[in-house]
């Protein structure tokens, strides 16, 4: 929960807040209002040293899911739409790896019907697009695909639909002295090729989904394959025992949008000292999407239910965001 002194508080609003200009606002596309407010108000209490919230540069960590909290979602996640991407250009090479109903209409963009076989359906495409490759070469593609892809609906390059205000606060942390980590359901490859350019997050500090791997000689190179099958899915109750694993420590910051994200909140929120949670929600249809209760992606109820009890910032993006997209909104 997030727990600053009162005192404090009125000293931030007093002092630090009250210069807090318009030309030195670390945060410039978010809305002056009470959530902004709440943000800038614990970060300037765990960095002040006279603060009896202070927390050290080593202990403030930062953690973020990446789909639908630091970029968009909808219609799905983007690195699904790269594995059907992919998978068209592999079947025109061998049309013989559509074996499957499921896999013939991925490779046709037929996402509705990918969609109505469920998890299954899901990892049969990625299996498909994503393994018998090295590591090297997947990310390789990846790279290619974001840098001539673009969405069906805004017409923007995939990397161009990160969310300007969350860039915003990854950078104004790293400023305080906090470190920053995305911990996503994402994949751990297709993340990482990415992220420091868009969100200024290295590949070591990206934690996500990952499939199975084999070492091999290839050609006499040694060489790390990615292989069919998911080695471990970073998403619900695997979020806090990925982040307790590998970077060792309770956060003090956790930033979601799902119930996916929940865990990973709720973990962070229950540790001693100053937290605080923030959760993106979508309310914005005209400018991204309105989603929650009931969408099949990003579905989000409890973190709406039980976040507030637990002194979570709730970010109504149509009120308190000026801008969306880092690209043209």
């Amino acid at each position: 929960m997030t727990r600053i002194l009162p005192a404090l508080a009125v000293a931030v609003t007093l002092s630090s807040f009250g210069s807090f200009t318009a030309s030195a606002d670390p945060l410039p596309s978010w809305v002056s209002s009470g959530t902004k407010d709440q943000i800038v108000e614990f970060v300037t209490a765990v960095t002040t040293p006279d603060s009896t919230d202070y927390v050290t540069p080593a202990d403030r960590i930062a953690v973020f899911d990446n789909d639908g909290t630091l970029w968009a979602e909808q219609p799905v996640y983007f690195q699904f739409i790269f594995a059907m991407d992919r998978l068209a250009e592999l079947a025109k090479q061998d049309p013989s790896i559509l074996t499957t109903p499921t896999l013939q209409a991925a490779a046709k963009g037929d996402l509705e019907t990918v969609l109505q076989g469920g998890h299954n359906a899901l990892i049969e495409v990625v299996n498909a697009s994503h393994s018998g490759i090295s590591v090297e070469a997947f990310q390789a593609a990846v790279a290619d695909w974001l840098d001539t892809a673009r969405h069906p609906e805004t017409n923007l390059p995939y990397d161009q639909m990160t969310y300007q205000p969350m860039v915003e606060l990854l950078r104004y942390l790293r400023d305080e002295g906090f470190q920053t980590y995305i911990v996503s359901g994402g994949g751990l490859h297709f993340m990482r090729v990415f992220a420091e350019e868009a969100y200024g997050i290295p590949p070591e500090q990206i934690l996500g989904t990952y499939a199975n791997t084999t070492y091999e000689q290839v050609d006499g190179v040694p060489t790390v394959i990615k292989a069919p099958g998911i080695a471990f899915i970073d998403d619900k109750g695997g979020k806090p025992i990925n982040i307790e694993r590998t970077i060792g420590k309770r956060p003090i910051l956790a930033g979601g949008n799902s119930d996916g994200d929940f865990a990973m909140m709720e973990w962070t929120s229950a540790g001693e000292g100053p937290r605080l949670g923030v959760l993106i929600h979508h309310t914005d249809a005209a400018r991204e999407w309105a989603y929650d209760r009931e969408s099949p992606i990003g579905k989000l109820v409890d973190g709406l239910d039980k976040g507030p009890g637990m002194g979570w910032v709730i970010v109504d993006m149509a009120q308190d965001w000026s801008r969306i997209y880092t690209g043209a909104n």
